[in-house]
């Protein structure tokens, strides 16, 4: 059965075009994909994420269980801080990426992906065992509604006293605090998914309504639209993030995804043994961006092809760049060919276009 969001009847009241993702009922668009895209890149867009798993880690060996469970070392991370993660198989391929905010000594927050929650709370529970720390569900309690864009800081400054505008402009990039927004007491990162500044505010599940609609009454001055997940997508491929179960799977390794710097092969967890020999053997093929000309963008699946026709990689996601106006690409490609300034073939649907690999991101604000 799909799962709704506690938002849900917002986004119909909206006039909201939704379909299933990764289980849940979840708005695409509101207006066009276009015009939200650019609402964030100018302005602001407010995005529910209430489908995204969250789990918090508590107890006296909470980090020692994130260093052993997750490739990066999590007991370094300062309490009010976030690091990105990956969480790996014992042969080094990637379950899932995510987010891990420490908000006390001994309290962690890991926020996953949708698709894979449930059974990123399977695996981080059997890691768990032999530590003196729990993992407990926080998913469906737990409402997340994202203000990115240029203006969020001023959207979500309006939303409290002068002690919540010396927070907000103090709070850095990959931080989190707790603050009261509009009545509500809310965690406040400073974290996002789309290139721009922006935050990702955690609220008890039964707010979410109230504190949406407050946000948006707030937000009309600065130009704030609601935003669904087609221009997420756009937005985060422009800004060169990898998408699970498109760009990175359980048959990537770090290393062929270009996320070896988030690995910490200096201590012990699942998965290093594997990682430390993949670290010594450069991947056969790598994760790079493409730029390519015209008007048509490769799709996921597009074959990539050297100048002898030879298959040599897929592209994984591919987009008409909205705020460049090329198209832009993802892909796995022979490392042999993943220089920058290559020039590779891609078959977009019958047609074969060149595509240059490209440092990721494509844009930067």
């Amino acid at each position: 059965m799909t799962k709704q969001t506690p938002l849900a009847a917002e986004h119909e009241s909206l006039g909201a075009t939704t379909t299933e993702f990764a289980g849940w009922q979840m708005p695409v668009r509101y207006t066009s994909d276009l015009a939200e895209h650019r609402a964030v890149r100018t302005a602001a867009g407010l995005f529910d994420l209430s489908h995204m798993g969250e789990f918090e880690i508590t107890g006296p060996e909470a980090a020692a269980l994130l260093d052993h469970a997750l490739v990066s070392t999590l007991s370094k991370v300062k309490i009010g801080r976030a690091k990105y993660s990956l969480l790996c198989d014992s042969d080094g391929g990637i379950i899932d990426d995510l987010v891990v905010y420490r908000l006390d000594e001994q309290r962690f927050l890991a926020v996953v992906n949708a698709g894979n929650a449930e059974n990123d709370l399977k695996v981080l529970t059997e890691r768990a065992g032999g530590f003196d720390a729990e993992v407990t569900d926080r998913s469906a309690e737990t409402a997340l509604i994202a203000v990115q864009g240029p203006a969020s800081p001023a959207i979500v400054t309006a939303l409290g006293a002068d002690s919540l505008a010396q927070l907000v402009s103090g709070l850095k990039y990959y931080a989190a605090a707790q603050a009261e927004l509009a009545g509500h007491s809310v965690l406040l990162a400073r974290t996002g998914y789309t290139g721009e500044d922006g935050f990702e505010i955690y609220v008890p599940a039964g707010e979410a309504p109230e504190l949406w609609h407050t946000i948006l009454a707030a937000g009309q001055a600065h130009g704030l639209q609601p935003a669904g997940l087609a221009c997420r997508d756009t937005l985060r491929l422009e800004a060169g993030m990898a998408l699970y179960g498109n760009d990175i799977r359980t048959d990537t390794s770090p290393y062929a995804a270009g996320l070896g710097r988030v690995v910490a092969l200096d201590k012990d967890f699942v998965g290093r043994d594997a990682l430390a020999v993949l670290a010594e053997q450069p991947p056969k093929r790598t994760l790079v961006g493409l730029v390519g000309t015209g008007r048509r963008a490769a799709r996921a699946g597009c074959p990539i092809q050297d100048s002898e026709g030879n298959e040599v990689g897929s592209v994984t996601s591919g987009v008409l760049s909205p705020t460049l106006g090329v198209p832009i690409a993802i892909a796995h490609l022979d490392a042999t060919l993943a220089g920058t300034g290559q020039v590779v073939d891609v078959d977009v649907r019958g047609t074969v276009s060149p595509y240059t690999v490209t440092a990721l991101p494509f844009y930067r604000r």
